[in-house]
């Protein structure tokens, strides 16, 4: 078995002071693979100790000097995408077809901190005044489970590029990857004390960081009631937040759509990370006129799908990170029952009857109306709901009519139409006929998928503040 039992404080690897011990499942099969040692507040204080010593000089590294480092990091990260895709699969259950993309974005959202960096104007000149851009300080990064290692790197790069220093509270659900980053990280030769790693409970280490005078800014993704409690925490010091929380994100398709171009784009959308994943399309809105055609045809889409042991080269969706997580899903599914809804594929229990792991059977429900549970919350996994609309006006209506706004997608042949429609959606990013995610584009939510942006130069300046500097000679001008 498996034990991992150290955490990074200041450039070492450190054994934590916590002495509770958690388990490691393998999803495929519910066993037990390992257990990982966890940090506990005193760590977190010493990493925001050594976070905060580092920061001076760190704040005043030049542009090229942080590109090295950032550079540094791409090239020792590179060199671990196989160990890392092993551990993506092994204790997240992403289908091993489909997850090489998980293992190569860390690479990829390092270079796109570089190009941001390298873009990027720290000073401009407005009127009679100089502004500079300025880091913030110690950044509290803390990520989620469903692609741990991608969350690390993004939000570690983007601290660094704007100058801040970093303690990063991975989720314990993924210590193999973490373990796999941190590695990556010692061999980039980074200066002690710039990024710390204690993986730890939410409500421990997070909820130090997202307290603590001493950290300036808290970047999150995760779920929108933890969102919700950081942001309560980080009032009390005028901590700078970054949230990208939950979504119920709707696909629409207009009823102009090609349904061989359409369907195949609406059901990857939705099971999209097995369905756990905050942008899961998992609102499926088709226009009345076209109501049994666009059933007929995603119910033969969805039934498609192989489900089931991520090793398996067939498989689409991977099985639920947790038993906990399983066992929500089974009863949402239930729930689309009891509310009314009508069950076209999928059901209750483990994909191919299967006795072992947390498999989940893609499930799809039309007769939905979207005051439902299953059409307002966020359920976290392979389970969609198909609701119908008359007009544009109201397929509008209906996608906006939700508590979240993080992704959608608009599907029609019009394109002028399609971007017409997509415009009035209320959604941090918003897609037309591609599934294709531009890294360079600003990332984030409305309403309750959070607060603020990431990726680019927007990701950038999320670390940092403008400070404004007028001097007599400028004055005088």
């Amino acid at each position: 078995m498996n034990v991992i039992e150290q955490i990074s404080i200041n450039g070492e690897w450190v054994t934590p002071q916590g002495s509770e011990l958690f388990d490691l499942f393998n999803p495929a099969t519910g066993a037990v693979t390992g257990q990982l040692r966890l940090a506990n507040e005193a760590d977190a204080l010493r990493a925001i100790v050594a976070a905060k010593a580092a920061f001076p000089a760190w704040s005043h590294t030049s542009k090229e000097e942080r590109i090295a480092a950032l550079t540094r990091m791409r090239t020792a990260l590179a060199r671990y995408q196989q160990p890392l895709l092993e551990a993506i699969v092994q204790e997240y259950g992403a289908p091993a077809a489909r997850s090489s993309w998980m293992a190569s974005y860390p690479v990829a959202v390092i270079d796109e901190a570089i190009k941001a960096l390298q873009q990027f104007e720290f000073s401009t000149t407005i009127g009679q005044a100089r502004m500079e851009m300025t880091p913030l300080g110690v950044a509290g990064l803390i990520t989620p489970w469903n692609s741990d290692a991608g969350f690390i790197c993004g939000k570690l790069a983007a601290a660094l590029a704007a100058g801040c220093t970093a303690v990063i509270k991975p989720s314990e659900m993924s210590a193999r990857q973490t373990q796999i980053v941190t590695q990556a990280l010692h061999e980039a030769q980074l200066p002690p004390g710039v990024f710390n790693i204690v993986t730890g409970r939410g409500e421990v280490v997070g909820e130090v960081l997202s307290r603590h005078p001493d950290v300036a800014k808290i970047s999150f993704t995760g779920s929108t009631t933890t969102g919700k409690a950081i942001l309560r925490n980080a009032a009390e010091s005028f901590k700078r937040v970054t949230l990208e929380l939950g979504g119920k994100s709707p696909t629409i398709i207009l009823d102009d759509a090609d349904l061989a171009k359409a369907v195949p784009l609406a059901i990857q959308a939705g099971l999209i990370n097995s369905g756990q994943a905050c942008i899961a399309g998992t609102r499926i809105l088709i226009p009345v006129s076209r109501k049994a055609e666009c059933e007929a045809a995603l119910a033969l889409a969805v039934a498609a799908v192989k489900s089931g042991d991520p090793l398996d080269p067939a498989t689409e969706v991977g099985p639920m990170v947790s038993e906990k997580q399983w066992q929500r899903v089974q009863s949402y599914i239930r729930l689309g029952q009891e509310e009314g809804a009508r069950m076209l594929v999928g059901g209750e229990g483990r994909a191919g009857g299967g006795e072992r792991g947390w498999s989940v059977r893609p499930t799809l429900f039309t007769e939905v109306n979207n005051q439902m549970r299953i059409a307002r919350e966020e359920i976290f996994g392979p389970v969609l709901c198909v609701l119908t609309y008359q007009d544009d006006a109201e397929a509008v209506a209906i996608a906006n009519d939700t508590d979240y706004g993080l992704s959608a997608l608009v599907l029609g042949s019009d394109e002028t139409r399609a971007k017409r429609v997509a415009g009035q959606i209320l959604s941090g990013r918003v897609l037309v006929n591609t599934l294709h995610h531009e890294a360079a584009a600003p990332f984030g939510g409305f309403k309750h998928s959070g607060i603020g942006r990431e990726m680019g130069r927007w990701g950038l300046a999320a670390f940092m503040e403008p400070k404004t500097i007028v001097s007599q000679k400028n004055a005088a001008r």
